[in-house]
């Protein structure tokens, strides 16, 4: 890429951020930082470190500031920021979680979300099709609500989704089994056993020394194993799926492919 070279900050400088706890993991600055450097765009996008006790708080100082054109949601905030915006839109609603808030005049904001379908397409993109497919899902907060109700919508013929709190799990299950009649939606042990992709929607795996998310050695060596995990991007759960001889999909991919809808729907 012909890399344009970007206008100083200044008192001009659109601001973008994203909110999470921790964020020492988050890749997005990176890449929006590098799309504003390359288009020449007068704006910059920041990490945050927000612990949930001051998200509402957070969110009242977003909507003053007037430079501010949105920002993104990452763990743990994705599901409690829904009640902390003014609209919520389509997957957001229906998923009950939001990565995406644009700030309208006036501090409205509007939030959806596009894990979900970034999960999917980089799936898609890279020859994994998630329809007909069984899926092992290890998860149910924000992430895993999102990329739940996606796969499901793709066409997969069966999720099965483990939480530490079970309550939430069966949830979960129950919501997109109503969603989508299609799929075989059940909550399940921590156990990916006869799953053709088996997915880690946790944020086990970010800190040094954390164990695998779940047991690699049950799968197939024809399985997927996907991580929404994007720093360190070969997490630990990935390298012992690697090593098992398993197929890997990196966290990365899910930002990439929904960096153009959240774009879009900020601007």
């Amino acid at each position: 890429m012909n890399m344009k070279s970007a206008p100083a900050v200044s008192g001009k400088t659109r601001l973008y951020a994203i909110l999470g706890d921790p964020v020492t993991h988050v890749r997005t600055p990176m890449v929006f930082n590098d799309r504003f450097r390359a288009e020449a765009i007068d704006a910059v996008c920041v990490p945050m470190h927000v612990h949930a006790d001051n998200l509402r708080a957070m969110f009242d100082g977003l909507r003053a500031l007037e430079n501010l054109d949105g920002f993104i949601i990452t763990a743990p905030h994705k599901q409690a920021a829904v009640a902390l915006c003014d609209e919520v839109l389509d997957e957001g609603r229906l998923v009950g979680a939001v990565n995406t808030v644009r700030r309208e005049p006036g501090g409205r904001l509007v939030a959806d979300l596009f894990d979900g379908t970034g999960f999917v397409e980089g799936l898609r993109q890279h020859g994994w099709d998630p329809e007909a497919r069984r899926i092992f899902l290890m998860g149910a907060g924000g992430a895993g609500n999102a990329l739940a109700f996606a796969l499901a919508r793709a066409g997969a013929a069966a999720i099965t989704i483990h939480n530490r709190t079970t309550a939430k799990s069966e949830a979960l299950a129950r919501r997109v089994q109503a969603a989508y009649p299609h799929c075989k939606v059940h909550a399940g042990p921590r156990e990916p056993r006869g799953h053709d992709i088996a997915i880690n929607a946790t944020p086990v795996g970010i800190s040094p020394g954390d164990p695998p998310a779940f047991d690699v050695s049950t799968l197939s060596p024809q399985a997927l194993v996907a991580d929404v995990i994007m720093i360190p991007e070969m997490t630990t759960l990935l390298a012992a799926a690697r090593a098992h001889g398993c197929s890997v999909h990196l966290g990365r991919h899910m930002l990439d492919h929904q960096v153009e809808l959240m774009f879009r729907f900020m601007g």
